[in-house]
């Protein structure tokens, strides 16, 4: 589970057997995980996040964008 970075108690991470999925990150606090689509930026599924905690959240995924984007690739390269 590769660790793109860290912000505060966030956690963003993808998992190694996600290639064959859209570009994609996790992000982990606790016991609860978000994923949010990369391309463009939506919420796919929150486990334990409230509203307001999913708002910032994606606010910093789409602060961090392109850095995530790169990650992704850069693992992903054939």
């Amino acid at each position: 589970m590769p660790t793109v970075f860290r912000v505060g108690a966030h956690r963003f991470f993808f998992y190694a057997s996600d290639r064959h999925e859209p570009e994609h990150i996790h992000v982990e606090h606790e016991d609860r995980i978000a994923k949010f689509w990369l391309d463009p930026v939506r919420l796919q599924g929150s486990g334990g996040f409230s509203r307001v905690e999913i708002g910032r959240i994606e606010k910093l995924v789409r602060k961090h964008q392109s850095e995530l984007m790169e990650a992704w690739n850069d693992y992903f390269r054939d």
